[in-house]
């Protein structure tokens, strides 16, 4: 029976599997997470995160399956859980090194549950990248963070609280597949609410909803935001499982640096004994 955590960082859930231990064969794993991130039949997750060792000089690898079970490039608030998972398994220090598909992640404990990562740096942003949907032209930008690109498109929505939740899951589903974005994109709704703060929310690439949270696509914004002279070196996002922080670092008129700070949560711990299962 394989051995499981489940953790949330503000509201954004995964599943853990420690493969250092369990020794599967990796092309198992797009079924795994399909199988049990489904909510109502397994566990329940947005993503499954896999810990295999470091092969580029990392304290270890952080290999990310969206519940459909499609591989991530990266997941922000994912990095964040993980390293704690590495801290308290004795797999890294207070400051460590994690390897991605898009670069490595460096992450800090700051206490018991709150971490703080340098997200994979901005590699792509195009400030000013309108897209229409059903005739409505909407202000977007895009970002990529890391290499390969986790693709995000930052979408200004005044109202945001109060924006009627099917029609707001309709766009989210036409922007996240639409033609000016060839990977597809997560789509991060954003309201300034106050100075250096905003509510979000993300439609997620692979997992084809809204998410609780979004740490890449907070960072994103912020990105954007702080070009734009909309804030300043620091934001605060309230999101619907609670509030990131991201502090940007900027210079010549370019974002260097993006580090993602806020709560992690061990939910359960346990094996797992799913009959629909088998590897």
């Amino acid at each position: 029976m394989l051995k499981f955590w489940k953790m949330n960082g503000a509201g954004n859930d995964f599943l853990i599997l420690n493969n250092l231990e369990e020794r599967l064969s990796p092309e198992v794993f797009p079924r795994i997470a399909r199988t049990l991130c489904e909510r109502r039949l397994s566990i329940g997750a947005d993503g499954l995160m896999v810990v295999e060792e470091a092969d580029q000089g990392g304290d270890f690898k952080m290999r990310f399956f969206n519940s459909d079970g499609s591989v991530g490039e990266m997941c922000g608030n994912g990095a964040r859980c993980i390293c704690r998972y590495g801290y308290e398994n004795g797999l890294a220090g207070k400051t460590q090194t994690v390897e991605t598909t898009a670069g490595k992640v460096f992450g800090q404990r700051m206490d018991k549950r709150l971490y703080r990562i340098r997200l994979n740096d901005p590699t792509v942003i195009r400030l000013d990248c309108p897209v229409e949907a059903d005739g409505v032209t909407y202000a977007c930008s895009y970002v990529e963070l890391g290499s390969p690109g986790l693709p995000h498109a930052v979408v200004p929505y005044p109202g945001l609280r109060d924006a009627p939740e099917g029609e707001l899951r309709e766009l989210g589903r036409k922007l996240r597949w639409h033609s000016a974005f060839p990977k597809g994109a997560n789509v991060n709704f954003y309201e300034l609410t106050g100075e250096d703060r905003i509510f979000e929310r993300t439609f997620e690439r692979g997992v084809e909803d809204f998410t609780y949270a979004c740490g890449t696509g907070t960072g994103s914004v912020a990105a954007v935001l702080a070009l734009q002279g909309k804030i300043g070196g620091r934001l605060r996002a309230d999101m619907t499982g609670g509030t990131l922080e991201v502090e940007t670092e900027q210079a010549q008129g370019r974002v260097e640096a993006l580090y993602l700070t806020g709560p992690t949560n061990v939910v359960c711990k346990g094996t797992i004994t799913d009959e629909d299962l088998t590897v």
